[in-house]
């Protein structure tokens, strides 16, 4: 199909947050190459085109010919690829290697830190690796996988790792392998992690769940509709008062000359500067 009908959309024509503190990951699915444009100009801060769950496995061949075209036409973005274990992976690597326009990848099913650095390495060097942890296995060697060559961000595969465990969806149940991911990508020196996709249409659901990450440190959330990006990126935001309390501290301590008053100062300061950032990043100005 001509380039042109595939309706290219740049980053440079969305607002351009970066990935490390992206909110919103809109998972789009490549075997639907008419709306490859649509997600690139939505309210999505990133967006992955997915050649893993997403796709039939004998339809694979054809979604990733789709794929390596809307980033040859000068389409931006991710991409979901198939786990280390499966034959895809090597196809997969192969054929985005060294396209322009391409973001990182996103390493389905990652159980250990070889899957990561493989990935990364056949990837020329130099193309980030998301690595998607959906099982129990992978969230037990989540530090290992966070300190590998290539790792850029963690990310959980909720769904799957419930199958795996037969844990159910409640908050209680789930608090334990959000908080490892957490602690993880710590360790590891990475941006916070990203959260799951919520299932459903429910927008209370939505945010609810989506406050729930943001309370146990993950900074970011897969999305699988158009309509879930505007909650979900108002909730993992600072709210309008976070930024108030956050500049009106940093005035002041400007204003005193940069003197550390007690024990609680430092820590105060360092949650208003990482609030700033993410305030200007995000365009958030309180009235």
């Amino acid at each position: 199909m001509p380039t042109a009908t595939l309706g290219v959309m740049t980053k440079q024509t969305r607002p351009d947050i970066s990935a490390e503190i992206a909110r919103s990951w809109l998972l789009v699915s490549a075997r639907r190459k008419e709306t490859f444009a649509a997600a690139a100009s939505s309210h999505a801060d990133q967006i992955i085109l997915d050649v893993e769950d997403a796709v039939d496995p004998k339809l694979k061949p054809g979604a990733r010919n789709d794929v390596v075209e809307w980033f040859e036409g000068g389409g931006t973005g991710w991409v979901r690829i198939n786990d280390h274990t499966t034959d895809f992976w090597s196809d997969d690597v192969d054929a985005l290697a060294g396209l322009p326009g391409l973001s990182g990848v996103m390493l389905a099913k990652t159980e250990s830190p070889a899957d990561v650095t493989e990935t990364f390495d056949r990837l020329r060097g130099a193309t980030p690796v998301i690595a998607l942890i959906e099982s129990a296995l992978g969230i037990e060697e989540a530090n290992s996988i966070a300190r590998a060559r290539g790792a850029f961000r963690l990310a959980f595969g909720s769904g799957d790792y419930r199958r795996d465990t037969g844990t159910s969806s409640d908050n209680l149940a789930m608090a334990y392998p959000r908080s490892k991911l957490v602690v993880a990508s710590r360790i590891g020196n990475l941006p916070g992690p990203i959260d799951g996709p919520t299932v459903g249409s429910s927008h209370p659901v939505l945010r609810e769940q989506s406050a729930m990450a943001v309370a146990l440190g993950l900074t970011g959330k897969l999305c699988l509709e158009l309509d879930q990006l505007p909650v979900i990126n108002e909730v993992i935001s600072p709210t309008q008062s976070d930024v108030v309390w956050a500049r009106t501290f940093l005035d002041d301590f400007e204003a005193r000359g940069r003197v550390i008053r007690d024990g609680s100062d430092l820590p105060r300061l360092g949650r208003a500067q990482k609030i700033e950032k993410l305030a200007v990043a995000f365009g958030i100005n309180p009235n």
